[in-house]
Formats: C-alpha cells, sequence, structure tokens
C-alpha cells in the first residue's frame, strides 16, 4: 500500500470503480502527467512563476531610478505590464489581488512607477488612477512601506515615515525589540533599511520624476500618519515621537557603530545570487545601503546582489516583463513530484522522480546552523529552503513534504534506508523547531512576540512568524508517514494543536494558502496520515463544512476577502477554482470520502475545466504573502494540485476494486 493512502479508506466495488473512472478521467490524468513532465527542467526540478499583485515590480522600476542605472528596454516591457494589470473599468486603480478592490499604496506604487517609466499624466489610464488615489486620501494615507519610498524620492519629509533607526542593531536579546525577535522576511527587510532610514538616503532620481499632484496637502506638510488604536499602539506611538526628537543628540561614533554591526549582519547573508531572504525586499534595500554607503558599482557584492534582482524577472511572450518576489522551486519540485507519483508507474514518470529525488538531496542543508539557531542553539541543521538556495532560512512547510517524499520513494523502491540519513536529518531538526503550544511555524520556534505587531513599522501586521495549523498539519502528516517511534510525543503535541485551533464551524484558518479550504485540507490530510480516526466529530464537522461549501457546478472557490472578512470562509460568490476544488477534494478522500457525492462532483469539475494542453489555469491570487496585505499567485497551484486530486481519486478507487 503507498504510504500516503489513509488507513481509513473504505471498500469499494469493481462496478463503481468502472462508473467513475472511465476513459475520461485517464485521459484527462494521461493529459496532466504529460503537461506536467514537460515542464520539468533537465536536472530534475520544477519551477513555476510566482506573481505578486503590481507593487514588485513597480519597486523594480523605481528602484533603477533610485540607482540612476535605468534599463529602458526593460522598463517600457514592465511598464506594459503596469497598464495591463490596472483596474480600468472599474475602480481605477491596482489591487492586491486580482479581483479585489482598490489597495491605495498598490496604486500609489503602480502610478509613480508608470510615470517614471514615462507615461504622460494627462494619458487616460494615468488620470483615473489619480483620481481613484485622491478619492481615497491621496499617496499620504499609503502604507508605511509606500510612505518609506516615497521618502526616499524626496516626495514627502521623513518625519512622515515611522522612526527606524540603525541602532537597534546595538540592543541586547532581552530588550523588548530585538531583530531575533521577528519574522525572518522581517528581519532581512529591516536590516538593511534602517541604514537607509537612519542616513536619509535620497534616490538619484535623474529624470527628477516628482508625484505632487498625488497629494491631497502639499507633499512637505506631510507629518507622521498613522491609526491610533489601543494602548499599545499609542504607547509606540510616543515612543516613535521621543526616539525622533532625540536621534540628532546620538553621536557620530554609536551610529557608525550601529551601521557596521548592519553591515556586518547582512553581508554574510546576501546568499549569492540568490539574494539576501532570497526574497525581493531585502535585496533591494541590501543594494540601496551598499551604494549609499559607497560600496563602488563593480564591487563583488553589489554586483552580486542585483543579479539576485535581475533573476527575478520574467520575461512574457506578449512584450511585457514583471518581477517575482522570490521563486518557489522546493515547493513546486515536491508536489509535482509527489502528484507523479499517483499517475502512472511507468518508467518515464518513475525516472522523472527519482531525478527530483536526487535534486533535493543535493539541496538541503546540512551544514550552516541559520538565523533559527538563535532558539535551538544545540540542534544540527537538516532543512530545505522554499527556493533554490536560503541556507539562512530553511522551510519547515518544504521541509515537511521533502522528508515525506523521500521515504515514500525510497519504499517503493524497496530501498528503505537510502535516504534515512537526511530524513532523520530533516525530521529532527523539524522537531527541534516544535513551538511550545505543540505547533509548528514557517521558519522559526515561538515567534509569538505579539506585542510588536504594534510598534509603528509594523502596520502591515506581519512581522512575526507564530505557529500555524497548515504548516503544523504538514509536519503532522510527515511525522505521520515516517513513523519514528521518538516522534510520537511531538505528534501529539501537534494533533492537540491542531484540535484546538478548529474553528466553531469545523474549518481551519490557512496561513500559507488562500484560505480556510486550504487549511481544512493541510489539517485534514495531516491528521489521516498521523492515524486519526475519521470518524470522530472534529474531523466529519469540518467535512461537512466544506460540503457546505461547494457551489452549483460542483467546484468550491474562496475570495482573499475571507482573511478580512471571517463571515466569507469558504465562498466566491460561487465562482470555483481549479486549486480551491483540488483542496477539497484531497481534504475529502483523505479521510475516507472517497466514494461521496461531494467528491465525485468535484472530480467532475475538473475534469470539465482541465485545457486542452492538460494543465488548469485561474487568474486568481491562491496565497497569502501577508494575510490582509499582500498576496501571490502560484502558477504550479493550477498545475499539479487539480493532477493530483484527480490521480489520488483513480488510485483509491482501484484499489478499493481490487
Amino acid at each position: 500500500m503507498n504510504p500516503f493512502t489513509p488507513k481509513t479508506a473504505t471498500a469499494a466495488t469493481a462496478d463503481l470503480f468502472q462508473a467513475a473512472a472511465g476513459s475520461t478521467l485517464d485521459d484527462s490524468i494521461e493529459r496532466g502527467r504529460a503537461a506536467l513532465l514537460a515542464r520539468q527542467h533537465q536536472d530534475g526540478h520544477w519551477c513555476f512563476e510566482l506573481e505578486s499583485d503590481c507593487t514588485i515590480t513597480a519597486e523594480y522600476i523605481l528602484m533603477m531610478h533610485f540607482m540612476d542605472d535605468i534599463d529602458d528596454m526593460l522598463q517600457e516591457k514592465m511598464a506594459r505590464y503596469l497598464r495591463a494589470t490596472q483596474v480600468k473599468d472599474g475602480h481605477g486603480g491596482w489591487p492586491q489581488y486580482h479581483g479585489g478592490d482598490i489597495d491605495l499604496s498598490c496604486t500609489v506604487k503602480g502610478y509613480y512607477a508608470l510615470k517614471a517609466a514615462g507615461d504622460d499624466p494627462e494619458a487616460e489610464h494615468m488620470r483615473i488612477a489619480r483620481k481613484a488615489i485622491l478619492a481615497h486620501g491621496g499617496a499620504a494615507k499609503a502604507n508605511v512601506f509606500t510612505r518609506i519610498l516615497l521618502a526616499l524620492f524626496e516626495q514627502v519629509p521623513w518625519r512622515a515615515t515611522p522612526y527606524v533607526p540603525v541602532e537597534i542593531m546595538l540592543l541586547p536579546r532581552w530588550f523588548p525589540f530585538h531583530i531575533d525577535k521577528i519574522s525572518y522576511w522581517a528581519r532581512t527587510t529591516l536590516v538593511p533599511l534602517t541604514i537607509l532610514c537612519s542616513l536619509k538616503a535620497k534616490a538619484a532620481n535623474p529624470r527628477k520624476v516628482h508625484i505632487r499632484e498625488l497629494f491631497v496637502t502639499p507633499p512637505e506638510e506631510e507629518r507622521h500618519y498613522f491609526i491610533l488604536g489601543g494602548l499599545l499602539n499609542r504607547t509606540f506611538l510616543v515612543l516613535d515621537k521621543m526616539g525622533r526628537a532625540i536621534d540628532r543628540f546620538i553621536p557620530k561614533s554609536v551610529r557608525q557603530r550601529a551601521v557596521k554591526k548592519a553591515v556586518d549582519w547582512f553581508m554574510p547573508r546576501l546568499n549569492g545570487e540568490d539574494g539576501i531572504g532570497a526574497i525581493f525586499p531585502p535585496m533591494v534595500n541590501s543594494l540601496e545601503a551598499m551604494a549609499l554607503l559607497g560600496y563602488p558599482k563593480d564591487h563583488p557584492a553589489r554586483q552580486t546582489c542585483l543579479r539576485s534582482i535581475q533573476k527575478l524577472v520574467v520575461q512574457r511572450d506578449d512584450g511585457s516583463a514583471y518581477c517575482q518576489p522570490c521563486v518557489s522551486p522546493i515547493w513546486d519540485t515536491v508536489w509535482s513530484a509527489l502528484t507523479l507519483m499517483h499517475t502512472s508507474d511507468d518508467a518515464q514518470t518513475q525516472g522523472a522522480i527519482d531525478k527530483s529525488i536526487d535534486w533535493f538531496v543535493s539541496k538541503q542543508e546540512l551544514e550552516l546552523k541559520g538565523d533559527w539557531a538563535v532558539r535551538a542553539p544545540n540542534l544540527a541543521p537538516g532543512g530545505w529552503a522554499f527556493q533554490y538556495n536560503n541556507a539562512y532560512y530553511p522551510d519547515i512547510d518544504d521541509t515537511a513534504v521533502v522528508a515525506a517524499l523521500l521515504h515514500i520513494q525510497d519504499r517503493r523502491r524497496g530501498e528503505s534506508g537510502r535516504h534515512r540519513i537526511n530524513i532523520d536529518r530533516a525530521a529532527d531538526w523539524m522537531i527541534g523547531l516544535q513551538s511550545k503550544n505543540g505547533g509548528f511555524a514557517a521558519f522559526d520556534a515561538d515567534n509569538t512576540y505579539y506585542y510588536l505587531n504594534s510598534i509603528p513599522f509594523a502596520d502591515h501586521g506581519a512581522l512575526l512568524d507564530p505557529p500555524t495549523e497548515d504548516v503544523s498539519g504538514r509536519v503532522a502528516a510527515a511525522l505521520g508517514v515516517l513513523s519514528r517511534p521518538q516522534d510520537r510525543e511531538a505528534l501529539r503535541r501537534c494533533i492537540d494543536y491542531l484540535r484546538a485551533t478548529q474553528l466553531e464551524d469545523g474549518s481551519w484558518w490557512g496561513r500559507w494558502g488562500s484560505n480556510y479550504i486550504y487549511g481544512t485540507w493541510s489539517v485534514l490530510a495531516g491528521l489521516a496520515l498521523a492515524g486519526e480516526d475519521p470518524k470522530q466529530p472534529y474531523i466529519r464537522k469540518a467535512v461537512e463544512w466544506l460540503h457546505s461549501r461547494q457551489h452549483a457546478d460542483g467546484g468550491w472557490g474562496e475570495t482573499n476577502d475571507s482573511y478580512i472578512d471571517p463571515v466569507l470562509r469558504g465562498t466566491n460568490d460561487g465562482v470555483s477554482t481549479p486549486q480551491s476544488t483540488a483542496w477539497a477534494v484531497l481534504a475529502q478522500i483523505a479521510v475516507g470520502e472517497v466514494h461521496s457525492e461531494s467528491v465525485r462532483r468535484g472530480i467532475d469539475f475538473l475534469i470539465a475545466n482541465q485545457h486542452v494542453e492538460g494543465l488548469w489555469f485561474h487568474p486568481s491570487h491562491n496565497a497569502p504573502g501577508f494575510p490582509r496585505v499582500y498576496y501571490l499567485k502560484y502558477h504550479g497551484y493550477t498545475a499539479y494540485f487539480p493532477l493530483w486530486a484527480l490521480s489520488r481519486y483513480r488510485q483509491l478507487l482501484q484499489s478499493a476494486a481490487a
């Protein structure tokens, strides 16, 4: 039996299988298999596009103007992308995700980037965007990161931004704020940014492009703008004002020491051409900080940093281009390989999986102790990153799925000990980062200093990396598959965490995928593989919740608005998407629902909506970067998850009919 087969799959008759899995299902799986195989790289990995909202592409254009290093041809391609993503026949601006309402910060950046690229402010699309921005209070009402960018370009005074002194690098670890107390993405972004803010960097802006027309009051009159919240928010705002007042009295020697410590921190983490943190914002901040500090253009570190940013650019066949926030090869490869595992036992498919396994082995981090070691200094490294290389920041979510894949493929090949060292190192590393409440976060243990989300800099509310239901579900799945005796207590604590985080209606929240459908699938799949009895009321409640969210066409869909309004959880105005449908189907069959009418209708939806070339497509953003603030579109999610649902469905029916 395949280790991913739920222990609770019910029996079925051969007639049921024949009725449900005729040539249409087989043909759909075969087309999907061929299409997925065709996208594998020569060295064995997959990497699909990872698209965000307009901000990263707009920031790329503005970065070129900051550095006075403008590639006009690339700029025009990116401008073409920005024009195409503007919602002209609606709110007039740019949303955080496909179909979403206008986002002021996205729209300010999109407008500024297009104006920098040479678009006439009186062109129709620019007038529409400008009207929308002014109707929402003007550029001064944008979020913190946008206001900092505007300050760098001298569009607002620095007093319109939060106080972000580089001297935070000198704070002791016991202090209420320390960089080790915030998430990896915040840490890598903030450290070089403190240099830019403290030294009040100024963009070269060689074409002197301004956006005064986007302000309700003259921009030079803008002051510190923050929405006051509770007592904690107001306290931090007072401290912010106090820090700003005493900034000019900080001794020069102290500032120089702080700047040096910041540089000494981010330089070892530049991560070659994969970039610091392997994500766009800290790469840009580091590049601009090096330029500000006088690193010459031909300095190896500066050149390498620039290449890491350039490698994120996607050139499209329509003549446009955009910049990805990062790349997702480990994540794409592990799900592609797991999907193919269920499609066919032929030599081509199994050879592709074996090739991916060899690639994974070469990518495991077994030597460097990253930032996670602050919480677990005696723990040996053993994880995989999300990106090609990101040694300081391996990802627990990716590591869980890769470890399970290696174990499954070894068993299938009759070589149960082949990757035992890799698997044990991965499992030990994951368990060593289990948080006190039994759950698992993405990168760190117990990164739960929630009061820090109240500081003025954190208006995005995503400064931390606490344990989440979806990552914990994946770890539960991995530990269940591996079945190591020494992991039983860790698994029990993880299951207790999952039971405690279930919502009243039966669903689970999804941190890294949109949203409750994703979270519920992640948890139910993990519980099934961990050996939980699916007849338990709490699991049945989750299944019934999925049934209640199924659309008339047999599919499922969920709007990202559910991150703002929980009443919308599991809904999308009746619009079904391939990825949400696949997650809902996979969740149900994981707990023995393969013969349900709900599953059959979901399968019919996937078959009916497959494109002739074998994949599925949908324009929706299907995952949050930061819930409520920033969203992503994993292009791979409509390639492998629907195919996995179809092939897993067929496989379970075949097993039951045998």
